[in-house]
Order: C-alpha cells, then structure tokens, then sequence
C-alpha cells in the first residue's frame, strides 16, 4: 500500500486536483487534508506508473507531488544538511564574499553542489581562499548574513516533540552549525573544522573531511535501521544518505540530487517534510 502527497505553498492546492489524480490513480480511500489548501494524501495500492510526467506537469501549479509507502510514515530520526536546506545560504560563499573571492568561490560550490567536482578536493580549494581572513568575519556572517529557512523551527520542534532524534550532519563547518543546530533546537551536529590560529583562518580545514560517506555513516550510526529515518537535502554529497533513508527528500535541490532522489519537495518549505509524515498543520510545534 503506498500514499499519495500532495504539497503546495498556502492557499495554493485545488481540491479539485486532489480529486483527479484519486480518479486517475485509482484510489483505494478518501482524501485526508492534513491542511485546508495546503497539503492532503489519499492511499493507492500501487505505484503510479506515470508519476514523474506529473511531477512535472504540475510544476507550474507549484505542487509537489510523490508516493510513499503507507507504513512506518512517522521516522525516530531527521537527519538534515544545513547550508542551503536548514539555512538559505551557503557559509562558505557568504566568508569568501567578505574576503573578496565570492564569485570564484560560489562558482566552485554550485558545481561541486550538483556533483561535477570531488566534494573534498572542492572544499580544500575553497578553504584555502580563505587563508588569512579574521575568524570574527564568522561571528559578522552569522549575525548579518545567515537566515533561517522557512518552515526549518516548525519541523524541528515538532520531530523532538514527537520523540524523534534530530542531527545536523553539514559538510560546512562546526563554527557555523553549533549556533545554527541551538537556533533550530537539534540534538547534535557533525561538520567540518576551520583551522584557525592567532584570530586568522589559516586556509586549512581539519581532516578527515565530513562529505558524502561521512554522512551516510552518521545515517547508519544514528538509526540502527535506516528506514527509520527521513533524511533532507539539497547536494551531490547529500545523496548517499537521501537514498538510504527511509523517506529520503531533496528539498529545493541541484538537478542532478533532484532527479535521483526518491522524494523531491520543489515548491513548499521544510514543513513539508512533517506533511510527508502524515503530520497535520495543528499538530505542528512552533518555536
């Protein structure tokens, strides 16, 4: 048995859309609106055939559709990236805009992001146009050029509220996701390191480096059986552990994350993420 979601922005899903894809999709139940307009979910007994072409038709209409198993839907673990998911920004590109490299630096990210470079040998020439940058820029970028993303407190709170084990697994850095993980309410986080000395970075990041593997062990690690997970991204280095969740989603991701992961959320925020689970919005946490 599998569940149809069907997520948009408020005010923006037509019922009269959710009532033609149980029609078209054959559905063995009644819809449930886990948010008048906003999010509902009706059950099928199979996988609909056609469901990527959908996908896409309904892409202007800001809708994101997927199919999930209907069992085990409510995960004991979230397990999320931090730059461009939990946050909107990329730490990296925001220090390098201060030391006057942005543009070079934002160029190597958005590549190595949709898996066309080495995510280590890219982060290791990234850190070192860093070299020589005051590490209170860091304090600077937190306060000034950092932002939350939408619906990242909601989702949080409500897992940890519901018992859930929340972690921060970033490929960024802990100098960043220690206040990120405490704003947010995580339980813990895992990233890379900043080398600094005498109040200067010194172009150098700690090994070993945290990217792709790592964060699949810290999946493994964290949730004797992955299925028990959701895990949420939006980068090449973010698949490995996307694919191993049990409801693995790339959130507003790179096209080449997007099309392989098995849960794509294009237009809604990181509330959709609690809606997948079959949450409904009076059941959400606020911060």
């Amino acid at each position: 048995m599998y569940v149809i979601s069907l997520i948009a922005p408020p005010s923006a899903l037509d019922p009269a859309l959710v009532a033609s894809l149980q029609g078209a999709w054959g559905a063995v139940g009644d819809a449930v609106w886990l948010s008048p307009d906003e999010a509902a979910e009706f059950p099928v007994a199979a996988r609909p055939g056609n469901l990527t072409q959908v996908q896409a038709d309904l892409a202007g209409m800001r809708v994101d559709v997927n199919c999930l198993a209907a069992d085990n839907r409510r995960k004991s673990l979230l397990i999320a990236d931090m730059d461009s998911t939990m946050i909107e920004q990329e730490c990296i590109d925001e220090l390098a805009d201060e030391a006057g490299v942005g543009a070079r630096v934002a160029d190597i990210t958005a590549r190595a992001m949709n898996g066309e470079l080495d995510f280590e040998a890219a982060l290791t020439e990234r850190v070192g146009l860093l070299r020589g940058l005051s590490s209170s820029i860091i304090d600077k970028v937190i306060e000034s050029r950092i932002t939350l993303a939408p619906g990242g407190e909601a989702l949080v709170r409500t897992m940890n509220a519901n018992g859930a084990r929340t972690a921060l697994v970033s490929g960024g850095f802990v100098q960043f996701t220690g206040r990120i993980a405490q704003r947010l309410g995580f339980h813990e986080t895992r990233a890379n390191t900043l080398i600094e000395e005498n109040g200067v970075l010194t172009g150098e990041v700690a090994r070993p480096i945290l990217g792709r593997e790592a964060k699949v062990q810290a999946l493994q690690e964290l949730s004797p059986d992955p299925a028990d997970a959701i895990a949420v991204g939006d980068g090449a280095n973010d698949l490995g552990m996307i694919e191993l969740a049990g409801i693995g989603v790339a959130l507003h991701a790179k096209p080449v994350v997007a099309a392989a992961a098995p849960v794509r959320i294009d237009h809604a925020d990181l509330t959709a993420l609690l809606f997948l689970q079959g949450y409904s919005r009076d059941e959400f946490v606020a911060g």
